[in-house]
């Protein structure tokens, strides 16, 4: 992860009291709360067969629990995975957000607001790490690394357009212009943070789409920025519900 802090190329562009752009090549995922264990998915699925059960009868036999949970992931038998609930806390850039909210079934979110809060100048600008070039067509897409040249053009293009635009910004706001019209102003690679509500079978057609694992039946080709997102969600899920985690890999990562 980086995060810098540098000087703006015109300091007269910025009110004194204006924080300084920072920029970051990472995202934030924390799981803020959760309802959700391996035997919420065998309650739920076993009352259609045997009634309410305790919990310590759902555990007497691990082995068959992992079978149970395997063939309700394997005939794409759904609903027992909506029994729980996860809550995380996101703070990535705009256009992942963009992304995030195509996901409806679900999800409920609550997204940081413009209109009520002045916003701070955190930016994403890619790692080196991150492929640049993008080869083929629609559907065909190949991405390759940068070259150190291309790097540079793009760290130093968006540096120097988000301290602009973030100065305008600043500008807007000390001449008493309202925050929700200030804000236009700004680029999507503004961090914004939100809170994201799940469970476990919205998550997992999250991930089918928003991953690329060698184990899905159905290639996806995310953008590399929400993938990172869906890297740290899935980690924490894992966690969370490890049957359900394993069941969802041996079946070829698709939401039942």
């Amino acid at each position: 992860m980086i995060e810098r802090k540098p000087p703006l190329t015109d300091q007269t562009d910025a009110s004194p009291d204006a924080p300084e752009p920072r920029f970051r090549d990472d995202v934030t995922v924390e799981l803020v709360r959760s309802s959700a264990e391996d035997a919420d998915v065998l309650f739920a699925a076993r009352v259609s067969t045997a009634g309410e059960q305790s919990l310590e009868e759902l555990q007497k036999d691990p082995e068959r629990s992992r079978g149970l949970i395997n063939f309700l992931m394997r005939d794409r038998h759904g609903t027992p995975f909506e029994h729980n609930s996860m809550t995380f806390f996101i703070s990535a850039p705009i256009f992942v957000f963009r992304e995030f909210h195509r996901h409806r079934a679900g999800w409920s979110y609550n997204e940081e607001s413009g209109r009520y809060r002045e916003l701070q100048p955190v930016f994403y600008i890619p790692s080196a790490e991150r492929k640049l070039v993008q080869r083929g067509r629609p559907g065909k897409y190949e991405f390759f690394e940068g070259t150190p040249e291309q790097q540079k053009a793009v760290t130093e293009a968006m540096e120097d357009s988000y301290r602009q635009s973030y100065a305008r910004y600043q500008e807007m706001l000390d001449a008493g212009v309202a925050r929700e019209v200030a804000r236009a102003v700004l680029p999507v690679g503004l961090f914004s943070s939100m809170y994201a509500t799940c469970n476990a079978r919205s998550l997992m057609h999250f991930l089918s789409l928003r991953t690329k694992d060698e184990r899905a039946k159905v290639p996806s080709f995310p953008q590399r920025e929400i993938e990172m997102v869906a890297e740290k969600m899935e980690q924490l899920w894992a966690g969370l519900m490890p049957l359900t985690h394993e069941a969802f890999n041996t079946h070829g990562r698709v939401a039942p």
